[in-house]
């Protein structure tokens, strides 16, 4: 038996029968601009790479690369968003390409492009699916020959709100692709598609995550997350904030510090409590969560302190995990206002009654806010009953709860 074993003697190979070799090798030595560097690719590899793609920026440039080396390609596209006349789309590409090239593909030549819409799983050939028009066609003699592009060979990949296409060329005087290259690349199709599931569902959670971060800190809280081993893993903006004036707490080194030595034993039982309690435990108890408030040297009001343990999930196995969050609340920090407009189209207000509505939830009394609006006390007053019929409310203290548990304190 040969040594020289290709990617189809290995996929193809009974189970039974254990290969020495699961490589990709060479089937063209004449044509190699990098005679060393794609010599032997090794499936797993490029089948590793797939997967650890949806981790890299920009995503699977490294599969793609071993898919080029592998293929003796002279580019390998990943079209994650085909482009349309609103949008660029997004694409990968690995090669020798410049930004002029992307831009007129993006730009115009995507109209002309007729190697799209291809049947899932299918590998074809630009010849295979227009035949020798290809080289009649539009964008071959307009675009693809100018950048040397001779061979074209591509599959789609659609599904569960996917559209996405991989496209693998080869200049003029190279070798046309050939069924073991249309083999390897149906080979690695589904792990590409899974792959890119998995990097939507990551992009989504990431989405959701920055959705949820921007609200704490436009709230003003504070946040620390610790892992499982008491070390912090995460801090947010106004955390760091308040950590950097050292003013009652502060980081030392990887931890948090607390200027007096009482408050200090508190805050660290708290914490050793939140990381070995019942939601550490992962039995279905609910955590304990637990306050303190931290004084400032400065003289300024106290911090007010949160702690609250993460809940295990069923199959964590992680111990990098977030697992206890701890919240910080500064009294003396000045939410950014919402804009007049917001409140307005909120409430129904007019320009003068979002005014004033926004001073007296900023803790202005009404002469004060009168006085800031360059208004008489009487016309502050009739703005305010007039707020209070539009929201409903009947009292000043009732109205600025109103703003302040409104969704304009996520804005």
């Amino acid at each position: 038996m040969s040594a020289k074993l290709d990617a189809l003697d290995v996929i193809e190979r009974p189970v039974t029968e254990r290969p020495v070799v699961t490589s990709i090798r060479s089937r063209f030595p004449a044509y190699d601009d990098e005679p060393e560097a794609a010599e032997i690719v090794p499936l797993d590899r490029l089948i590793g790479a797939i997967y650890e793609g949806p981790m890299e920026s920009p995503p699977w440039q490294s599969a793609l690369q071993l898919m080029r080396e592998a293929l003796r390609a002279g580019h390998v596209t990943l079209i994650l968003r085909p482009p349309t006349s609103d949008s660029a789309g997004i694409m990968i590409n690995t090669g020798k390409t410049t930004m002029e090239g992307m831009e007129s593909y993006s730009n115009r030549f995507f109209a002309l492009d007729p190697f799209v819409r291809l049947k899932e799983g299918e590998v074809v050939t630009a010849e295979e699916l227009i035949g020798r028009q290809w080289l009649e066609s539009p964008i071959y003699k307009e675009y693809m020959r100018s950048i040397d592009v001779r061979h074209l060979l591509g599959a789609d990949i659609s599904g569960d709100g996917v559209e996405c296409r991989l496209r693998v060329t080869r200049p003029h005087g190279a070798p046309e692709f050939s069924a073991q290259d249309k083999m390897l690349c149906r080979t690695l199709l589904p792990h590409l598609k899974r792959s890119i599931q998995l990097h939507t569902r990551i992009d989504f959670l990431e989405c959701e995550r920055q959705l949820f971060a921007g609200a704490v800190n436009r709230m003003l809280l504070g946040l620390v997350i610790f892992d499982q081993n008491g070390t912090i893993i995460e801090t947010n903006q106004e955390a760091k904030r308040i950590l950097a004036e050292k003013d009652g707490i502060r980081l030392f080194g990887n931890a948090l510090g607390v200027d007096s030595s009482t408050e200090s034993r508190e805050l660290q039982s708290m914490i050793r409590h939140a990381l070995t309690g019942p939601c550490a435990a992962n039995n279905g108890a609910p955590g304990i969560v637990e306050a303190m408030s931290v004084s400032r040297p400065s003289g300024r009001a106290k911090l007010g302190v949160l702690v609250r343990p993460i809940p295990l999930g069923q199959w964590s196995e992680s111990k990098q995990r977030p697992a206890v969050a701890v919240f910080l609340r500064d009294p003396e920090s000045n939410a950014a206002q919402p804009s007049n407009e917001l409140l307005r189209k909120l409430f129904g207000l007019t320009r003068m009654e979002a005014s004033l509505a926004m001073l007296l939830a900023e803790g202005f009394t009404l002469d004060e806010a009168a006085e800031k609006m360059d208004v008489r006390r009487n016309t502050a007053r009739t703005h305010l009953r007039s707020i209070f019929c539009k929201t409903g409310v009947t009292r000043q203290t009732m109205l600025v709860r109103l703003l302040l548990n409104s969704v304009i304190s996520v804005s």
